[in-house]
């Protein structure tokens, strides 16, 4: 819902796309697009996609008619290499990309290109990519991770009064910044050995794996930042990651 919402966190996004130079073109990774396979789409004029069931018509009506980038994509593949990534002609822009988008760059005049997550491969083969992604910043392209540090939807305070975090997520949540500003990436590739408040804030790699393509790309003396914070529902960490 914060695609149409006029809230805290849609102004600080706003506030990124006010402040930070504006990006040639944009990669995104979505939580949103978690197949069996390394895509990246090659539509000049990728579709919304509406991949949500439930919520007011008003939210289905939503459109962010960005332009795609073939060649970027195409940059993409190669850089990736020997993995095989897919040209895709049939995924889009999800909502894990286009309801931040649409408030960041609310006139989707940026080409925008998503990059598919591999469900079957590990934290580090992600993180791995993320590296090699690590150049594109360097050409003008702003590498963009969507998903939720924490993302507990089980634990979420559906319809009732928004209640204080939980402390698993609170503990978590500084836990991982701290590794991230130290630069400590190996516990976060290796969370499933962090215990109990990392299993109960990702209980699915979905959502978190984003933000290690986001922090593999940070070169050295970069420092990382948090310009949004702040725990919706309990149990969703709205923690934006800033490298550089």
């Amino acid at each position: 819902m914060n695609a149409v919402l006029d809230n805290g966190y849609t102004r600080a996004w706003s506030r990124i796309g006010q402040t930070t130079p504006k990006p040639k073109a944009i990669l995104s990774i979505s939580a949103h697009w978690f197949v069996s396979e390394t895509g990246v789409t090659v539509a000049t004029a990728p579709r919304t996609i509406h991949d949500f069931g439930g919520f007011p018509q008003e939210l289905f009506q939503v459109q962010y008619p960005a332009p795609g980038n073939p060649a970027l994509a195409r940059r993409v593949q190669k850089l990736l290499a020997p993995i095989e990534v897919k040209l895709d002609n049939s995924w889009g822009l999800d909502h894990g990309t286009w309801s931040v988008l649409r408030h960041v760059y609310p006139a989707a005049d940026i080409p925008v290109v998503q990059l598919s997550i591999d469900e079957r491969k590990p934290a580090s083969f992600h993180f791995e990519i993320g590296k090699k992604l690590a150049s594109l910043r360097e050409e003008g392209i702003l590498v963009v991770g969507s998903g939720n540090l924490v993302h507990n939807l089980h634990a979420y305070a559906w319809g009732r009064h928004m209640p204080d975090p939980y402390d698993w997520a609170v503990r978590f949540e500084q836990d991982a910044k701290d590794m991230m500003v130290a630069g400590e990436y190996k516990p976060l590739i290796e969370y499933e050995r962090l215990g109990p408040d990392a299993l109960l804030s990702i209980p699915t790699p979905d959502h978190y794996l984003p933000m290690l393509y986001v922090v593999a790309t940070r070169q050295q003396r970069e420092i990382i930042t948090f310009p949004i914070e702040g725990v919706d529902g309990g149990s969703i960490s709205m923690l934006t990651v800033q490298v550089g």
